[in-house]
């Protein structure tokens, strides 16, 4: 049996066109992510993610730099939005999170890219940073849905998400990928993001996973449905991997497929900042793997090869 997306049983059943109206109602005191800036962005306000009532689009292209189940052998469609409701200082994507660069495209622009990546043949469309553009996400997947795109959709998220708005895309998302980027507290004002991130992302978690499971493949190992947490390493143990690690255990699930990083580099800014300032070494990649595995997960993403050398 052939793969059917989530999102094409609600826009048949006409649940698509009451999401699409509420999140648009949701733009005019504007409330989509954790930070509340409640200012109408409908009338071209904009508030800390500096974006208005359109989204603007960096780049879109088959990516072949994603998580094995998304890349295959045609790539990850990737749709990268511009700026960002988290803006942590290290991004490697600061000159589009922070500086914004880009240009803002109407629903049916955006609904002609996802088009497009379907039509080269990539696997999925992988929605990049794309908390603060939810609604004009939804009514371009309206105009795509009615052109014929049929392959899963991805939210690539920094974490930084409101249950509400998480639960407006329930039935609309295939895959969810967020980071689980910092723990504690201090980690987290360390790189200049809310207090209340290590908070907000189990909250966010537990919803993702409750909407769509384990992630699951197809026969080539292809991502149809699912959760898919990345975890990037940082110096000094500051990403704090043994709480994540457990949290995601023990709270969410054994078999959550993660992808434990490596590249961490000081970008941005954050080279200002003493324990940010350098490249987390082998040793401390080694750790955080070694620590995921006794926690009791099982399932790596090929970035972390490392893994059986330390079992």
């Amino acid at each position: 049996m052939n793969f059917e997306p989530a999102y094409i049983k609600i826009a048949n059943n006409g649940i698509l066109d009451e999401k699409i109206t509420l999140a648009y109602d949701g733009l005019k005191c504007c409330n989509l992510c954790p930070r509340q800036c409640c200012i109408d962005r409908t009338s071209g306000e904009t508030g800390f993610c500096m974006t208005g009532k359109e989204a603007i689009v960096y780049s879109y292209d088959a990516h072949f730099g994603e998580e094995a189940p998304l890349v295959g052998q045609n790539g990850s469609g990737t749709i990268f939005f511009s700026f960002c409701n988290m803006l942590c200082n290290f991004c490697q994507n600061y000159e589009i999170s922070h500086k914004g660069e880009g240009q803002a495209v109407t629903a049916d622009q955006l609904a002609f890219m996802m088009l497009t990546l379907q039509k080269q043949g990539c696997h999925n469309i992988n929605l990049v940073t794309p908390s603060h553009v939810v609604p004009q996400i939804l009514l371009a997947l309206q105009i795509a849905i009615s052109q014929g795109l049929s392959i899963p959709l991805v939210y690539n998220t920094g974490g930084y998400d409101s249950i509400e708005t998480l639960k407006l895309l329930e039935g609309v998302i295939d895959i969810y990928m967020p980071d689980f980027k910092f723990n504690d507290t201090e980690a987290a004002e360390l790189a200049e993001v809310p207090r209340d991130y290590p908070d907000v992302i189990k909250k966010a978690l537990l919803e993702m996973y409750r909407q769509v499971g384990d992630l699951t493949v197809d026969d080539f190992g292809i991502a149809q449905r699912g959760l898919i947490v990345r975890h990037l390493v940082l110096p000094e143990g500051l990403a704090g991997t043994r709480g994540a690690m457990g949290f995601l255990s023990n709270k969410v699930s054994k078999k959550t497929y993660v992808n434990i990083m490596s590249q961490y580099r000081p970008c941005g800014t954050a080279y200002q900042k003493e324990f940010l300032s350098r490249r987390p070494t082998l040793k401390e990649h080694r750790e955080a793997i070694r620590i995921a595995v006794e926690a009791g997960l099982t399932r790596f993403d090929h970035h972390s090869k490392l893994t059986p050398m330390i079992l």
